[in-house]
């Protein structure tokens, strides 16, 4: 067997560790180490650089006020220590041999009045007054020169140093400087001016004067230009490049075998037929097997739906069958009752065998009513079954309340068929208590939806007096007991109020 034959016989998985091994490894951990650690060094390099000649630029402006504000202090010394006369002429000379400084100062007293000058300097003035020994420098009036003042015995002495003598300065640094200004609190003296944006400088400042000043210098980003970077990183193209070739070879054997059965698995419908798998996938034998498996589930799943539908079907109609013939079997005692009471002896004796038919007669619509429920799923409907009880409510009502009138105004709602027990009976109970102690008034029953989830059935009745206290009979104690159980099964509690007894009840939430 040929190699090729035994690398077609592998496994996807081994066949792309194969591939990604012999490819992307040895690029992958050796060279694109080298690159990147040779771009980050090269980078860190360029912006030390960079930090190096700007520190150069202001040490270079540092050491010219350094020079000049020695120079003048141990000139105006000199000079002031001989008396006022002729200190501007003594402190001139022992400039004029001092190298790279200024020859332009004034003397004055140590109040700041002027003693002489060699030079109109410009609004000094406003320099603050310096003691001896100390030194201040800021940008002059002018604003086109660094004013420098200093503290001798005697008095001080003020020079001012030209901006081009501070270009001067920074020309023997011998680089170019982008961006350089002097900072001075509010105030600035810019020296060298970008000629484009200063987007693509890094700004610094770097403290002068001792720290009175600062100057902010901006020096052209030093970065690894493209064509250096792609030097540096061609063995991380190298590497994208066998990362394609994987991609490519991912996507021909997996993923668009993959896309295709996944398509094909969400159109299925199975109202539409069974399911259609691509005969085409692509030459890896794990997603062929995969595709049959697919087939194999869908058939299984779709065998074992058809085995749970059949019997959910039979299971309900085995349930209609129970709750029809339950519903019969009631109206047949129903029928018993209302024979028997009819050939009963005594009036109490009747009585008694209509008030069991009732309430026989309310489980058995409740039982029908729950019969045509399951043809729809939503729960019993309380209107037509409380309406139906009503009219069966007067048709048992003994000769006394034949006239009785029940008035209805119902929500359409829907709820459990415990609740609708409790209900039937509820209204049973009220209305048959109205029957006998108060058969010429009418009763209203009325049912609101008050939430989602929530109804309230109402029925009012001038025989229902809550809190009768002593004079209560003893079936007026019994019919208060009933219907307060009666509530409770609805998990609610009998609101009394005179002539209105109200409850809440669950139902299911409106289509």
């Amino acid at each position: 067997m040929s190699a090729t034959e035994r690398f077609a016989r592998l496994p996807t998985a081994a066949k792309l560790l194969l591939i990604l091994t012999a490819v992307l490894l040895p690029i992958g951990i050796g060279l694109t180490f080298v690159g990147q650690s040779g771009i980050r060094e090269a980078n860190i390099a360029l912006e030390g650089r960079g930090r190096d000649q700007a520190r150069a630029a202001s040490q270079s402006i540092e050491s010219l006020i350094a020079r000049n504000a020695l120079a003048l202090r141990i000139a105006a010394n000199g000079a002031l220590g001989g008396g006022a006369q002729g200190a501007c002429d003594r402190a001139r000379k022992a400039l004029a041999i001092a190298p790279a400084v200024a020859q332009s100062f004034e003397l004055e007293a140590p109040d700041g009045k002027p003693i002489c000058q060699t030079k109109e300097l410009g609004g000094t003035s406003t320099l603050p007054l310096t003691a001896p020994g100390d030194i201040r420098v800021q940008i002059s009036p002018t604003g086109d020169a660094i004013a420098l003042r200093t503290g001798v015995i005697g008095g001080m002495a003020t020079a001012v140093i030209p901006a081009q003598e501070l270009r001067s300065a920074l020309a023997s640094v011998g680089y170019r400087i982008p961006l350089l200004v002097v900072v001075d609190g509010d105030d600035e003296l810019s020296l060298i001016e970008p000629k484009g944006g200063v987007d693509e400088l890094t700004i610094t400042d770097w403290p002068i004067g001792g720290g009175q000043m600062k100057v902010r210098i901006g020096m052209m980003e030093q970065r690894i230009t493209t064509a250096e970077r792609l030097m540096l990183l061609l063995p991380v193209l190298m590497w994208v490049a066998a990362a394609l070739l994987a991609w490519l070879l991912v996507s021909r054997l997996l993923l668009r075998p993959l896309k295709r059965l996944q398509r094909s698995v969400q159109k299925y419908d199975p109202a539409e037929g069974p399911l259609q798998l691509p005969r085409k996938v692509g030459p890896s034998t794990e997603i062929q097997e995969l595709r049959d498996a697919f087939g194999r589930a869908f058939s299984r799943a779709e065998e074992s739906e058809r085995e749970v539908t059949t019997a959910l079907e039979g299971q309900k109609r085995l349930v209609r069958e129970v709750h029809h013939r339950v519903k019969n079997n009631l109206q047949v005692v129903a029928s018993l009752l209302n024979i028997h009471g009819r050939s009963a002896a005594t009036h109490e004796a009747r009585a008694a065998y209509s008030s069991i038919s009732r309430r026989v007669g309310a489980l058995s619509i409740v039982h029908r009513n729950h019969f045509a429920e399951m043809e729809e799923s939503r729960g019993i409907a309380l209107r037509p079954l409380v309406t139906e009880l009503a009219a069966e409510l007067r048709a048992s009502a003994p000769e006394a309340a034949r006239g009785l009138l029940i008035e209805l105004d119902l929500d359409s709602v829907y709820t459990t068929q415990d609740a609708a027990v409790a209900v039937a009976f509820l209204i049973t109970e009220i209305v048959e208590f109205a029957m006998l102690n108060c058969p010429q008034d009418p009763i209203e029953v009325s049912l609101r939806r008050t939430s989602e989830l929530t109804g309230r059935l109402t029925l009012n009745s001038r025989v229902l007096v809550p809190d009768a206290g002593d004079d209560e009979t003893p079936e007026k104690v019994q019919f208060e007991r009933i219907v307060g159980g009666l509530a409770k099964q609805l998990r609610s509690n009998l609101d009394r109020k005179l002539g209105r007894y109200s409850v809440d009840l669950p139902v299911f939430p409106a289509n």
